[in-house]
């Protein structure tokens, strides 16, 4: 039986990756918090909460993707791209209010040790959430790259920061295990962590604020645009491309110089079989508006 092209979708990709996230999410909370409460390990208790925010997240983007994906109407007639974008920009602003928050509680409570030392049970748990976690994070990237969704990518990279988070989590719990006067480890670890949540976050926050602000494909696209464009034998010249990002997807307007003593209908027919040859060979291209000009009038 042949695979069915709407199982290959970019919206059905992102949910189905986006739903699997969110059920190791909740299972990693409840694994966490039993461990933390049966282990008497108040960091594995804080992880939990953190597994339990990215569920968030994934519901975020579960719900936009139904919205996103929906075709222009008369009031959106751009469709409702923008919205991946505003998700985007959601997941960044959450993760960075937790690297901020995570590194004002290590800052505030670097000089305080607990009176509980953790079992062996909260070491396992901190392990197992750093190891699901990675792969996770792997998987939803590699999914996220390849339909080029930067909602699934910031989701991803909130799949690592977990991981990451979790490994202060297992470094303070056996080295407390092992060394009961070595309980700061925690509180440095967590300050580490929240470093590197805050500089992920930006990673995730700038390329959608620039988006927001119109910026426009690499120049090495660009370079691709006009390969394609001037391969038709009746292309004089290029000029004007103006391209920009509604989420995932580019559009793309530019000007195409023809002979000047073409009729209306040949030089439309060449900018339609410009348009489809772009759609086909650009697989973020979602629409393409060609501007013909004559080569005597050409600016």
């Amino acid at each position: 039986m042949k695979p069915n092209k709407a199982d290959n979708a970019p919206e059905v990709i992102i949910r189905r990756v986006t739903w699997v996230g969110l059920g190791v999410n909740l299972f990693l909370s409840a694994v966490k918090f039993i461990a933390g409460w049966m282990g008497s390990s108040q960091a594995l208790l804080a992880d939990a909460v953190h597994s339990l925010s990215d569920s968030i997240t994934d519901i975020a983007v579960i719900v936009g993707s139904y919205f996103w994906s929906e075709p222009p109407d008369r009031c959106h007639p751009h469709g409702h791209r923008r919205i991946e974008t505003l998700v985007t920009l959601a997941i960044g602003v959450m993760i960075l209010s937790a690297g901020i928050g995570i590194g004002w509680h290590a800052i505030q409570t670097i000089h305080e040790q607990g009176s509980t030392r953790p079992g062996w049970l909260a070491l396992a748990a901190s392990a197992l959430s750093l190891v699901i976690k990675e792969i996770l994070f792997r998987w939803t990237d590699t999914a996220g790259k390849k339909i080029k969704s930067p909602a699934l990518a910031a989701n991803a990279w909130h799949h690592r920061l977990d991981a990451v988070s979790s490994i202060p989590v297992f470094l303070a719990v056996g080295g407390t295990l092992l060394f009961p006067s070595l309980r700061f480890l925690d509180h440095i670890g967590a300050l580490v962590v929240a470093v590197f949540i805050l500089q992920a976050s930006f990673k995730i926050l700038w390329p959608g604020i620039e988006e927001l602000m119109e910026k426009g494909a690499s120049r090495q696209a660009l370079v691709e645009i006009e390969r394609l464009v001037t391969e038709e034998p009746e292309v004089i010249q290029i000029h004007q491309v103006r391209t920009r990002y509604l989420g995932s997807r580019l559009r793309l307007d530019f000007h195409l110089v023809v002979d000047g003593g073409l009729t209306i209908k040949q030089g439309h027919d060449i900018a339609e079989r410009v348009k489809q040859k772009l759609l086909r060979e650009i697989s973020d291209l979602e629409d393409a508006i060609v501007h013909i000009e004559p080569h005597d009038q050409a600016l």
